[in-house]
């Protein structure tokens, strides 16, 4: 990546002003070295400027993390959006699935921030995803709704079925970035495909 050519809401920008300078260095130490690598002071320090200069654009470090959070959100968002997904409902399910995967594999510390700590202002099960307040849930749910619609799939709770397919995406890839899987990416891939057709299996009317 050259010097301040940044990925913010999945364009690419050339002059980056201050506050996504902040973001960017942010999300570099997250991504060599965890959350709780980013602070104040280095980012400051890897940005060029005072850490207190940091507090004009983010309040605090909860914040900042948040942004960094809610740009990999919207990233995966566009890579969801891009994507044609085609064949039937099954495969298109699985496709979005491999899409979660892929966006995890590519950014697991970024991962781990936005699914599994704790952070103010992350989305809340239910009320929020049935406000469709997630941008990314939203992706499944169209694909979830419209197999319930045609009779696809077993007549459900849209949001739990989404929700309980989010898990087990989630759960998965949690269990092998933390080592819990002896197996390669390629076989991980392939076990993580077959568990979300099972899952599916299970719901298809």
């Amino acid at each position: 990546m050259q010097p301040w050519v940044i990925h913010v809401y999945s364009v690419y920008m050339t002059t980056p002003n201050t506050a996504e300078k902040i973001a960017c260095a942010a999300r570099e130490l997250l991504e060599q070295e965890g959350a709780e690598a980013v602070s104040m002071r280095r980012v400051a320090g890897a940005v060029g400027i005072t850490p207190m200069a940091i507090y004009r654009h983010y309040p605090d470090r909860e914040a900042l993390l948040n942004a960094v959070a809610n740009a990999g959100f919207q990233e995966l968002a566009a890579s969801l959006k891009k994507r044609r997904f085609r064949g039937k409902l099954e495969t298109r399910l699985v496709q979005v699935g491999n899409i979660y995967l892929e966006h995890a594999l590519q950014n697991p510390r970024l991962f781990e921030l936005m699914f599994l700590q704790k952070r103010t202002g992350a989305r809340v099960y239910p009320q929020d995803f049935k406000a469709r307040l997630s941008p990314t849930a939203n992706q499944m749910a169209d694909v979830v709704e419209e197999g319930i619609a045609s009779g696809e799939l077993r007549k459900d709770d849209l949001w739990e079925v989404v929700f309980e397919m989010g898990a087990l995406s989630h759960g998965l890839i949690m269990l092998y970035l933390g080592g819990r899987m002896a197996l390669s990416a390629d076989q991980f891939r392939a076990f993580y495909e077959r568990s979300f057709r099972r899952h599916i299996h299970g719901i298809l009317a």
